[in-house]
């Protein structure tokens, strides 16, 4: 039986949107600027309830950028989102020069993020951003798990004195975590408890390494499971300590193989205790069109990917 059931089904982006809401209802800072996807990364409840605090820059993501900056330098509290492609990459420049360089607390907030986002295809499947953004110097990196969670980056950012970016998904996931489960940006939640391999997921990937662990602790595997929703600043002792009892890491994203979350745990693993560790993520290409889990699994980022790398780790640990 899973250890963590499924409540049911929201999406993240909704998290996100009426957490927005809850914010400006407490604190008139808070402002919000968005692309021209108002509707689809759910900023128009804010523009609903605030309509006066809310700005619309079109598809010109590098002006919102800007924008942003000059708001957080008027002592506004700045939200800005639209779709993590176009979150990112686009309007880089901006994002280094006027808000991680000066250190300006502005929220970049991106959904439709990963492969994931399916139907939309590789132009709008965003595999680099986690890569992109925790480049950056000064610049924090959050990928919640589910609904819940989601919610409660978005009030913990309000007050975060730095550059923030949060990753979240087009669909709607399994609500697994609980309203009043504690959240603290740069510490890793432990869900479950194992000694023979730890799986390291965030975003959507601790649903999927919650059902992996199922299937091996069938087989008699002891897995822990821990929720990195932070991949910046990461939780280097929460890493450590899996590496230290369970010898054994993988990790599992919606992300390229390349400089996501991986990557960000090798290097506090071969830097404090180098152990075998195995990558579940996109290796190194572009996605297509089609239905999120159909993109999963041809991807090989699903459940059963899990399962096997854990296997594959288990075996190197061994030898």
């Amino acid at each position: 039986m899973l250890k963590y059931q499924s409540k049911e089904m929201k999406a993240t982006r909704l998290g996100f949107g009426e957490a927005l809401v809850e914010l400006g209802r407490v604190n008139q800072n808070v402002v919000v600027l968005g692309g021209d996807v108002s509707g689809s990364v759910r900023t128009d409840l804010f523009m609903k309830a605030f309509p006066d605090r809310f700005f619309s820059v079109g598809v010109a993501e590098q002006d919102m950028m800007g924008t942003a900056a000059g708001l957080a330098v008027a002592g506004k509290i700045p939200f800005a989102s639209t779709y993590g492609e176009f979150a990112t990459g686009r309007p880089f420049d901006q994002i280094r020069q006027s808000i991680a360089y000066s250190e300006l607390p502005v929220r970049i907030c991106a959904s439709h993020c990963g492969i994931t986002v399916g139907p939309d295809g590789a132009t709008h499947q965003s595999l680099e951003d986690v890569a992109i953004m925790r480049v950056l110097p000064h610049m924090t990196v959050i990928c919640p798990c589910d609904y819940w969670e989601t919610k409660k980056a978005i009030h913990a950012l309000m007050t975060w004195p730095k550059p923030a970016y949060v990753r979240f998904f087009r669909d709607n996931s399994p609500v697994f975590t609980d309203e009043s489960a504690q959240f603290i940006i740069g510490k890793a939640n432990t869900l479950i408890d194992g000694s023979d391999v730890t799986v390291i997921a965030c975003g959507l990937h601790v649903w999927e390494a919650i059902l992996a662990e199922e299937k091996l602790t069938a087989e008699g595997i002891s897995v822990r499971v821990v929720n990195m929703h932070t991949i910046k600043p990461i939780d280097k002792d929460c890493i450590v300590k899996a590496a230290r009892e369970t010898g054994a890491i993988v990790t599992a994203e919606d992300h390229q193989i390349h400089g996501g979350l991986g990557s960000a745990v090798a290097e506090v693993l071969t830097q404090n205790c180098p152990v075998p560790q195995e990558f579940v993520a996109v290796r190194d290409t572009f996605g297509e069109s089609g239905k999120g889990n159909d993109l999963m699994k041809k991807y090989g980022i699903e459940k059963d990917d899990i399962v096997r790398a854990a296997k594959r780790a288990l075996q190197r640990k061994k030898k």
